[in-house]
């Protein structure tokens, strides 16, 4: 097999292309959605899907859109993963103004990216010279975000776990996925750009209450219990054991007070925060949580107020495979001058694309073509070629390298590669964070 002319006519294929991909991203940028309400969104990618006649399935994780190149099952599965949703970001030029949403993390790039690689791998014909199948997965709510809403969803049982690729891996969907790649944008990087990451932090995210008692703020503050004195105690505690994390587990905690109390003259008694407790590893994770959660009761105890501490699944930390890195910078070389790959390294924030790194082999490299940084107003995309179409090539290319010659650097990479969890592990360990 000629591997070498079969991307590039994969990559012509993307390029004919292009402007209907770029068209479609700005388009998804345009109405932005957030999580588990990516109706619209959802809709698009599926009239894609019909337009170059790929099956697929969707309401999965209630908007979750799952197609694949070969309807039947054919030897290893490499998928390719996009994400829905947007974040909440108010100014940014493209903010829907009622929902606050925004592009603003570049998932409409990723769908973009996504879409351009199912078109070149359908189109150019290419399927049957492949030993093994493609899965094209644009994914629900990837930010961990309204969680008062995620919680609703799950008491009323539309959802288990409150991250896209979490709850798609308890309903089954990544149970025939082999191999999983998706790319994200890379902050204030306006040239083509590619840079491989190696990790992130995952975390656990944590609702506290704190209850005291109300009284009189001027007349009869003895009387009452102040909950927003405990959460600054509290919060006091944290800061006073950050020296116990070790420098290289990158520990982050990061919380918001989002009630402080009624009114000004009665002495706060129910007083909320949110936060996450982020690491490099899931033993680090799971320790550092710990330490917060008592210095956070202790400043109820301190007072006499009562502590209300739920913890919630959050995101595992992100682990990528060396080797499927390795093909994936390989491509890259191809496209690309050297000096415009980089190593990113370690990732500070967290995705769920890190649940999925747990359990299959999986990258998740960052790409440019964008000023700003991330989640801020000033995100902007600056080259719609080089953020969406560029990393269309490069994962359809990795693609290639998976699944031609018998799949034998797929099949390699997945006999190589050791889970941290099977699926039941996993869903043990993410039901264990729910307390």
């Amino acid at each position: 097999m000629n591997m070498e002319k079969i991307k590039q006519s994969i990559c012509k294929i993307i390029d004919e292309n292009s402007k209907e991909i770029i068209k479609f991203s700005k388009s998804v940028e345009s109405e932005p959605e957030l999580g588990f309400k990516e109706i619209k969104t959802a809709q698009k990618v599926k009239d894609i899907f019909n337009e170059i006649g790929l099956n697929y399935k969707d309401k999965l994780a209630i908007t979750g859109v799952k197609a694949k190149l070969k309807d039947q099952k054919d030897g290893i599965n490499v998928a390719i993963l996009g994400e829905l949703d947007a974040v909440i970001c108010r100014g940014n030029k493209n903010t829907n103004p009622e929902t606050g949403a925004a592009h603003t993390c570049g998932h409409h790039l990723q769908l973009g990216a996504l879409i351009g690689a199912a078109i070149g791998l359908k189109l150019s014909g290419v399927a049957e010279k492949l030993d093994g199948n493609v899965t094209f997965m644009a994914v629900p709510a990837e930010e961990c975000i309204e969680v008062t809403y995620r919680q609703k969803l799950r008491k009323e049982g539309k959802l288990h776990f409150m991250g896209g690729k979490q709850e798609l891996i308890y309903k089954g969907e990544f149970d025939d996925v082999d191999i999983a790649m998706m790319m994200h944008s890379l902050k204030d990087s306006p040239n083509p750009t590619a840079a491989i990451g190696t990790s992130s932090n995952g975390f656990i995210a944590k609702t506290i209450q704190y209850l005291g008692k109300t009284a009189h703020a001027a007349e009869a503050p003895h009387e009452g219990i102040n909950a927003l004195d405990a959460a600054m105690l509290g919060l006091m505690g944290v800061n006073a054991i950050r020296s116990t994390f070790k420098d290289d587990d990158y520990v982050r905690f990061h919380p918001i007070i989002t009630k402080g109390g009624d009114v000004v003259n009665s002495v706060p008694s129910d007083v909320r925060l949110e936060s996450y407790v982020r690491a490099k590893t899931v033993d680090a994770m799971t320790s550092a949580n710990k330490k917060v959660d008592r210095a956070l009761k202790a400043g109820g105890d301190a007072v006499g107020a009562k502590t209300i501490i739920k913890n919630i699944p959050g995101y595992l930390p992100l682990q990528c495979s060396k080797q499927l890195n390795s093909l994936f910078e390989n491509n890259c070389e191809r496209l690309l001058p050297k000096d415009s790959i980089l190593d990113a390294g370690h990732f500070f924030a967290s995705t769920d694309m890190g649940d999925v790194s747990q359990l299959i082999p999986s990258i998740h490299p960052y790409i440019g073509g964008v000023s700003g940084t991330l989640h801020s107003k000033e995100f902007n995309v600056e080259d719609y070629y080089s953020a969406c179409i560029l990393p269309a090539k490069l994962m359809a290319m990795t693609v290639v390298d998976l699944l031609a010659d018998n799949a034998e650097k797929g099949k390699k990479i997945i006999n190589d590669f050791k889970p941290t969890f099977t699926k039941e592990e996993y869903l043990k360990v993410m039901n264990s964070f729910y307390n």
